[in-house]
Protein backbone atom coordinates (compact mmCIF):
# COMPACT_ATOMS: atom_id res chain seq x y z
CA UNK A 1 0.00 0.00 0.00
CA UNK A 2 0.95 3.60 0.21
CA UNK A 3 0.69 6.89 0.93
CA UNK A 4 -2.77 8.42 0.72
CA UNK A 5 -4.99 11.34 -0.29
CA UNK A 6 -6.29 13.12 2.64
CA UNK A 7 -8.37 16.29 1.24
CA UNK A 8 -9.03 17.44 4.38
CA UNK A 9 -8.14 18.23 8.19
CA UNK A 10 -11.77 16.16 9.03
CA UNK A 11 -10.40 13.43 6.42
CA UNK A 12 -7.33 13.00 8.47
CA UNK A 13 -9.64 12.30 11.71
CA UNK A 14 -11.62 9.76 9.68
CA UNK A 15 -9.97 7.00 12.08
CA UNK A 16 -13.66 7.29 14.05
CA UNK A 17 -14.57 5.67 10.92
CA UNK A 18 -13.37 2.09 11.69
CA UNK A 19 -16.24 0.29 13.60
CA UNK A 20 -19.07 2.11 12.28
CA UNK A 21 -20.61 -0.63 9.73
CA UNK A 22 -20.84 -4.51 10.26
CA UNK A 23 -22.36 -5.64 7.09
CA UNK A 24 -22.65 -9.13 7.17
CA UNK A 25 -19.72 -10.59 5.20
CA UNK A 26 -21.24 -13.06 1.82
CA UNK A 27 -21.38 -15.88 2.21
CA UNK A 28 -18.03 -18.38 1.33
CA UNK A 29 -16.78 -21.97 1.31
CA UNK A 30 -15.96 -23.37 4.66
CA UNK A 31 -12.03 -22.80 3.90
CA UNK A 32 -11.86 -19.12 2.10
CA UNK A 33 -8.11 -18.47 0.54
CA UNK A 34 -6.22 -16.16 1.71
CA UNK A 35 -7.31 -13.25 -0.46
CA UNK A 36 -11.06 -13.72 0.83
CA UNK A 37 -10.10 -14.36 4.59
CA UNK A 38 -8.25 -10.94 4.13
CA UNK A 39 -11.43 -9.70 2.58
CA UNK A 40 -13.69 -10.79 5.55
CA UNK A 41 -11.64 -9.35 7.74
CA UNK A 42 -12.63 -5.63 6.08
CA UNK A 43 -15.77 -6.83 6.78
CA UNK A 44 -16.42 -8.60 9.56
CA UNK A 45 -13.78 -7.16 11.82
CA UNK A 46 -12.99 -3.72 10.84
CA UNK A 47 -16.84 -2.97 9.96
CA UNK A 48 -16.06 -1.96 6.44
CA UNK A 49 -19.16 -2.23 4.09
CA UNK A 50 -18.09 -3.77 0.62
CA UNK A 51 -14.61 -4.93 -0.21
CA UNK A 52 -13.03 -6.23 -3.77
CA UNK A 53 -9.95 -8.37 -4.72
CA UNK A 54 -9.49 -8.28 -8.54
CA UNK A 55 -6.09 -10.57 -9.93
CA UNK A 56 -7.30 -10.16 -13.55
CA UNK A 57 -8.71 -13.77 -13.09
CA UNK A 58 -10.89 -14.20 -10.16
CA UNK A 59 -13.00 -10.93 -8.84
CA UNK A 60 -12.99 -11.65 -4.80
CA UNK A 61 -15.96 -9.70 -2.87
CA UNK A 62 -17.06 -9.21 0.76
CA UNK A 63 -19.91 -6.94 1.85
CA UNK A 64 -22.34 -5.42 0.59
CA UNK A 65 -22.18 -2.65 -2.27
CA UNK A 66 -25.14 -0.76 -0.45
CA UNK A 67 -26.29 -0.59 3.51
CA UNK A 68 -29.78 0.23 2.52
CA UNK A 69 -30.38 -2.38 -0.17
CA UNK A 70 -27.97 -4.81 1.23
CA UNK A 71 -27.29 -5.83 -2.99
CA UNK A 72 -24.00 -7.77 -3.66
CA UNK A 73 -20.80 -6.01 -4.00
CA UNK A 74 -19.91 -4.71 -7.74
CA UNK A 75 -17.40 -6.71 -9.73
CA UNK A 76 -14.61 -6.11 -11.70
CA UNK A 77 -16.47 -3.55 -13.83
CA UNK A 78 -17.83 -1.37 -10.82
CA UNK A 79 -16.11 2.50 -10.76
CA UNK A 80 -14.46 3.92 -8.10
CA UNK A 81 -12.51 6.95 -7.27
CA UNK A 82 -9.10 6.12 -7.35
CA UNK A 83 -7.88 8.95 -5.10
CA UNK A 84 -4.05 9.56 -5.47
CA UNK A 85 -3.36 6.36 -7.61
CA UNK A 86 -4.04 9.05 -10.04
CA UNK A 87 -0.65 10.69 -9.73
CA UNK A 88 1.03 7.50 -11.47
CA UNK A 89 -1.30 8.73 -14.36
CA UNK A 90 -0.21 12.34 -13.56
CA UNK A 91 3.37 11.07 -13.31
CA UNK A 92 3.35 8.75 -16.55
CA UNK A 93 1.84 11.68 -18.50
CA UNK A 94 4.77 14.22 -17.29
CA UNK A 95 7.19 10.74 -18.65
CA UNK A 96 5.42 10.94 -21.45
CA UNK A 97 6.72 14.86 -22.25
CA UNK A 98 9.90 14.13 -21.21
CA UNK A 99 10.59 11.32 -23.73
CA UNK A 100 9.07 13.53 -26.24
CA UNK A 101 11.50 15.62 -25.66
CA UNK A 102 8.99 18.56 -24.37
CA UNK A 103 10.34 18.82 -21.05
CA UNK A 104 13.18 18.47 -18.65
CA UNK A 105 13.44 17.03 -15.01
CA UNK A 106 15.51 19.42 -14.43
CA UNK A 107 13.10 21.82 -15.42
CA UNK A 108 12.04 24.47 -12.83
CA UNK A 109 8.36 24.36 -12.60
CA UNK A 110 8.28 28.06 -12.17
CA UNK A 111 9.52 27.88 -15.90
CA UNK A 112 5.31 26.76 -17.05
CA UNK A 113 3.79 28.06 -13.32
CA UNK A 114 4.10 31.56 -12.65
CA UNK A 115 2.79 31.36 -9.46
CA UNK A 116 6.49 29.26 -8.83
CA UNK A 117 8.65 31.47 -10.58
CA UNK A 118 10.93 32.44 -7.77
CA UNK A 119 11.25 29.23 -6.96
CA UNK A 120 14.15 26.63 -7.53
CA UNK A 121 11.72 23.73 -7.61
CA UNK A 122 11.96 21.13 -10.23
CA UNK A 123 9.40 18.80 -12.17
CA UNK A 124 12.01 15.63 -10.86
CA UNK A 125 11.23 16.88 -7.14
CA UNK A 126 7.29 17.23 -8.15
CA UNK A 127 7.45 13.81 -8.74
CA UNK A 128 9.67 12.74 -6.43
CA UNK A 129 7.45 14.28 -3.33
CA UNK A 130 10.89 15.78 -2.39
CA UNK A 131 9.88 19.69 -3.73
CA UNK A 132 8.75 20.48 0.53
CA UNK A 133 5.39 22.19 -0.62
CA UNK A 134 2.96 22.12 1.79
CA UNK A 135 -0.08 20.36 1.20
CA UNK A 136 -3.11 22.45 0.14
CA UNK A 137 -5.96 20.32 0.35
CA UNK A 138 -6.35 20.76 4.79
CA UNK A 139 -6.49 24.80 3.37
CA UNK A 140 -9.38 24.63 1.01
CA UNK A 141 -13.25 25.35 2.48
CA UNK A 142 -15.11 22.38 0.84
CA UNK A 143 -17.97 24.46 1.99
CA UNK A 144 -17.23 27.21 -0.51
CA UNK A 145 -17.34 26.74 -4.30
CA UNK A 146 -15.36 25.30 -6.99
CA UNK A 147 -11.63 26.64 -6.91
CA UNK A 148 -9.08 26.84 -9.66
CA UNK A 149 -5.45 25.13 -9.42
CA UNK A 150 -4.50 28.80 -9.15
CA UNK A 151 -6.40 29.22 -6.05
CA UNK A 152 -5.38 26.04 -4.39
CA UNK A 153 -1.74 26.35 -5.34
CA UNK A 154 -2.10 30.28 -3.78
CA UNK A 155 -3.18 28.54 -0.49
CA UNK A 156 0.11 26.10 -0.12
CA UNK A 157 2.69 29.13 -0.98
CA UNK A 158 1.00 31.34 1.21
CA UNK A 159 2.54 28.46 3.94
CA UNK A 160 6.41 28.12 5.18
CA UNK A 161 8.00 25.39 3.05
CA UNK A 162 7.76 22.14 4.35
CA UNK A 163 11.67 21.78 3.98
CA UNK A 164 14.11 23.04 1.26
CA UNK A 165 13.67 21.42 -2.20
CA UNK A 166 15.47 18.62 -2.15
CA UNK A 167 16.63 18.25 1.09
CA UNK A 168 13.30 15.76 2.59
CA UNK A 169 10.76 13.85 1.42
CA UNK A 170 6.95 14.43 2.28
CA UNK A 171 3.95 13.08 0.56
CA UNK A 172 1.88 16.56 -0.87
CA UNK A 173 -1.26 16.51 -2.67
CA UNK A 174 0.75 19.95 -3.97
CA UNK A 175 3.41 18.47 -6.04
CA UNK A 176 0.71 16.77 -8.56
CA UNK A 177 -1.40 19.69 -8.22
CA UNK A 178 1.76 21.71 -9.69
CA UNK A 179 2.73 18.97 -12.08
CA UNK A 180 -1.15 19.08 -13.85
CA UNK A 181 -0.55 22.43 -14.40
CA UNK A 182 2.68 22.17 -16.13
CA UNK A 183 1.17 19.41 -17.97
CA UNK A 184 -1.34 21.69 -18.99
CA UNK A 185 1.32 24.64 -20.55
CA UNK A 186 3.78 21.85 -22.02
CA UNK A 187 0.62 19.99 -23.70
CA UNK A 188 -1.43 22.70 -24.94
CA UNK A 189 -4.40 20.15 -24.43
CA UNK A 190 -4.94 20.48 -20.52
CA UNK A 191 -3.91 17.60 -18.63
CA UNK A 192 -7.51 15.65 -19.07
CA UNK A 193 -6.75 15.80 -22.50
CA UNK A 194 -3.31 15.04 -22.51
CA UNK A 195 -3.73 11.39 -19.80
CA UNK A 196 -7.31 10.84 -22.33
CA UNK A 197 -5.09 10.82 -25.29
CA UNK A 198 -1.86 9.42 -24.41
CA UNK A 199 -3.15 6.82 -21.34
CA UNK A 200 -6.69 6.43 -22.05
CA UNK A 201 -7.15 5.70 -25.40
CA UNK A 202 -4.24 3.72 -26.52
CA UNK A 203 -4.59 0.90 -23.97
CA UNK A 204 -8.65 0.79 -24.17
CA UNK A 205 -9.26 2.13 -21.25
CA UNK A 206 -12.88 3.16 -21.78
CA UNK A 207 -14.27 2.75 -18.01
CA UNK A 208 -11.88 5.47 -17.33
CA UNK A 209 -12.75 8.79 -16.84
CA UNK A 210 -12.32 12.53 -15.47
CA UNK A 211 -15.76 13.81 -13.90
CA UNK A 212 -16.43 17.20 -15.48
CA UNK A 213 -16.98 19.89 -13.69
CA UNK A 214 -19.80 20.02 -11.12
CA UNK A 215 -20.34 15.97 -11.82
CA UNK A 216 -21.14 14.19 -8.47
CA UNK A 217 -22.32 11.14 -9.27
CA UNK A 218 -20.54 7.91 -10.16
CA UNK A 219 -21.27 6.97 -13.97
CA UNK A 220 -21.96 3.34 -14.48
CA UNK A 221 -21.97 0.42 -12.07
CA UNK A 222 -20.53 1.37 -8.84
CA UNK A 223 -20.46 0.48 -5.53
CA UNK A 224 -22.24 3.00 -2.40
CA UNK A 225 -19.34 4.64 -0.12
CA UNK A 226 -19.69 5.81 3.19
CA UNK A 227 -17.33 8.37 5.47
CA UNK A 228 -16.81 11.47 7.11
CA UNK A 229 -17.98 13.94 4.49
CA UNK A 230 -15.01 17.01 4.37
CA UNK A 231 -17.75 19.52 3.92
CA UNK A 232 -19.92 18.83 6.58
CA UNK A 233 -17.87 16.64 9.69
CA UNK A 234 -20.61 17.54 12.23
CA UNK A 235 -22.91 15.18 10.49
CA UNK A 236 -20.96 11.94 11.04
CA UNK A 237 -20.57 8.88 8.90
CA UNK A 238 -22.92 9.71 5.57
CA UNK A 239 -23.14 8.30 2.36
CA UNK A 240 -19.98 10.34 0.57
CA UNK A 241 -20.68 8.56 -3.06
CA UNK A 242 -21.43 11.75 -4.61
CA UNK A 243 -18.27 14.11 -4.73
CA UNK A 244 -16.45 17.34 -6.28
CA UNK A 245 -14.46 14.71 -8.23
CA UNK A 246 -13.11 17.71 -10.75
CA UNK A 247 -11.70 19.46 -7.84
CA UNK A 248 -9.60 16.89 -7.08
CA UNK A 249 -7.48 16.96 -10.36
CA UNK A 250 -4.23 15.48 -11.37
CA UNK A 251 -3.06 14.75 -7.59
CA UNK A 252 -6.68 12.81 -7.29
CA UNK A 253 -9.85 13.30 -9.72
CA UNK A 254 -10.01 10.12 -11.78
CA UNK A 255 -12.55 7.23 -11.60
CA UNK A 256 -11.79 3.97 -12.99
CA UNK A 257 -12.68 0.56 -12.81
CA UNK A 258 -10.28 -2.63 -11.19
CA UNK A 259 -9.80 -4.26 -14.57
CA UNK A 260 -9.10 -0.88 -16.08
CA UNK A 261 -6.56 0.13 -12.90
CA UNK A 262 -4.79 -3.39 -13.64
CA UNK A 263 -4.83 -2.91 -17.32
CA UNK A 264 -2.80 0.63 -16.46
CA UNK A 265 -0.15 -1.08 -14.74
CA UNK A 266 0.12 -4.02 -16.83
CA UNK A 267 0.04 -1.27 -19.96
CA UNK A 268 3.09 1.07 -17.97
CA UNK A 269 5.64 -1.87 -17.12
CA UNK A 270 4.67 -3.94 -19.89
CA UNK A 271 6.58 -0.97 -22.18
CA UNK A 272 3.74 0.10 -23.79
CA UNK A 273 3.23 3.49 -22.64
CA UNK A 274 6.96 4.82 -22.06
CA UNK A 275 10.20 3.94 -23.77
CA UNK A 276 12.00 1.62 -20.94
CA UNK A 277 14.28 4.24 -20.21
CA UNK A 278 11.38 6.24 -18.95
CA UNK A 279 10.08 3.59 -16.77
CA UNK A 280 13.18 2.38 -15.27
CA UNK A 281 13.66 6.12 -14.15
CA UNK A 282 10.79 6.35 -12.30
CA UNK A 283 11.30 2.93 -10.52
CA UNK A 284 15.09 3.94 -9.61
CA UNK A 285 14.94 7.09 -8.67
CA UNK A 286 13.56 6.84 -5.46
CA UNK A 287 13.55 7.66 -1.92
CA UNK A 288 13.21 4.94 1.48
CA UNK A 289 10.29 5.69 2.54
CA UNK A 290 9.68 2.32 5.16
CA UNK A 291 7.72 3.10 7.95
CA UNK A 292 6.52 6.56 7.09
CA UNK A 293 2.31 7.15 6.92
CA UNK A 294 1.38 3.69 5.76
CA UNK A 295 4.24 2.30 3.97
CA UNK A 296 5.93 -0.99 5.09
CA UNK A 297 9.46 -1.22 6.35
CA UNK A 298 11.02 -1.88 2.91
CA UNK A 299 8.94 0.55 0.36
CA UNK A 300 10.52 3.14 -2.13
CA UNK A 301 8.34 6.38 -3.75
CA UNK A 302 10.11 6.93 -7.26
CA UNK A 303 8.16 9.27 -9.94
CA UNK A 304 4.01 8.45 -9.06
CA UNK A 305 4.69 5.09 -7.97
CA UNK A 306 5.96 3.16 -5.09
CA UNK A 307 7.50 -0.40 -4.09
CA UNK A 308 6.14 -2.22 -1.35
CA UNK A 309 8.30 -5.44 -0.14
CA UNK A 310 5.66 -9.19 -0.97
CA UNK A 311 6.15 -11.74 1.60
CA UNK A 312 6.86 -13.85 -0.79
CA UNK A 313 10.51 -12.34 -1.71
CA UNK A 314 10.40 -9.11 -4.77
CA UNK A 315 8.18 -6.08 -4.42
CA UNK A 316 5.28 -4.89 -6.29
CA UNK A 317 4.70 -1.72 -7.83
CA UNK A 318 1.99 0.76 -7.80
CA UNK A 319 0.44 3.70 -5.61
CA UNK A 320 -2.75 3.89 -3.34
CA UNK A 321 -5.37 5.94 -2.84
CA UNK A 322 -7.48 7.08 0.06
CA UNK A 323 -11.01 9.50 0.43
CA UNK A 324 -13.60 9.40 3.02
CA UNK A 325 -15.60 6.85 1.14
CA UNK A 326 -13.02 4.51 -0.18
CA UNK A 327 -9.71 3.17 -0.17
CA UNK A 328 -7.90 1.65 -2.94
CA UNK A 329 -3.99 -0.73 -3.11
CA UNK A 330 -2.57 -2.65 -5.50
CA UNK A 331 -0.04 -2.83 -8.39
CA UNK A 332 1.91 -5.05 -10.42
CA UNK A 333 4.38 -7.29 -8.82
CA UNK A 334 8.02 -8.62 -10.28
CA UNK A 335 9.05 -12.05 -10.61
CA UNK A 336 5.55 -12.57 -13.38
CA UNK A 337 3.43 -12.87 -9.87
CA UNK A 338 0.79 -10.43 -11.68
CA UNK A 339 -1.42 -7.51 -10.73
CA UNK A 340 -3.99 -7.01 -8.80
CA UNK A 341 -6.65 -4.07 -7.38
CA UNK A 342 -8.19 -3.90 -3.69
CA UNK A 343 -10.33 -1.56 -2.86
CA UNK A 344 -13.01 -0.85 -0.15
CA UNK A 345 -15.91 1.35 0.56
CA UNK A 346 -14.48 3.85 3.29
CA UNK A 347 -11.29 4.82 4.27
CA UNK A 348 -9.06 1.99 5.69
CA UNK A 349 -5.65 3.44 6.21
CA UNK A 350 -4.69 3.02 9.60
CA UNK A 351 -4.53 0.01 12.17
CA UNK A 352 -6.22 -3.31 11.37
CA UNK A 353 -8.08 -2.45 8.21
CA UNK A 354 -4.75 -1.08 6.78
CA UNK A 355 -3.27 -4.55 7.69
CA UNK A 356 -6.11 -6.46 6.01
CA UNK A 357 -6.27 -4.33 3.11
CA UNK A 358 -2.37 -5.17 2.49
CA UNK A 359 -2.65 -8.49 3.46
CA UNK A 360 -5.20 -9.11 0.76
CA UNK A 361 -2.82 -7.39 -1.74
CA UNK A 362 0.17 -9.30 -0.32
CA UNK A 363 -1.92 -12.59 -0.58
CA UNK A 364 -3.10 -12.19 -4.16
CA UNK A 365 0.55 -11.34 -5.29
CA UNK A 366 1.72 -14.34 -3.89
CA UNK A 367 -0.56 -16.95 -4.79
CA UNK A 368 0.47 -20.00 -6.34
CA UNK A 369 0.28 -18.99 -10.42
CA UNK A 370 -0.41 -22.58 -12.46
Amino acid sequence: MHRRNRLTAAVLLAAALTGAFAPAAAAHPARPDRVQRQLDLLTTHDGVPGALAYDGRTTRTSGVADLDSGRPMVDERGRFRLASDTKAFTATAVMRLVADGRLGLGDRAGSYVPQLADSTITVRQLLKQTSGLPEYSALVDWNGGPGSSEDYLALALGQDPVFEPGTGWGYSNTNYLVLGMVIDEVSGVGFRTYVERTILRPLHLDDTYWPASGELALRGPHARNYGIHPADPAAGTVDVTEMPGYEFGASGGLVSTPADLNAFWDGLFGGRLLPGWAVRLMTRDTTDVGGRDVYPAGSRYGYGVASVPLSCGGVYWGHGGDLPGGSVGGGRATGGRGTVTVYTTTWAAEGDSLRHLQGAVDAALCATRR
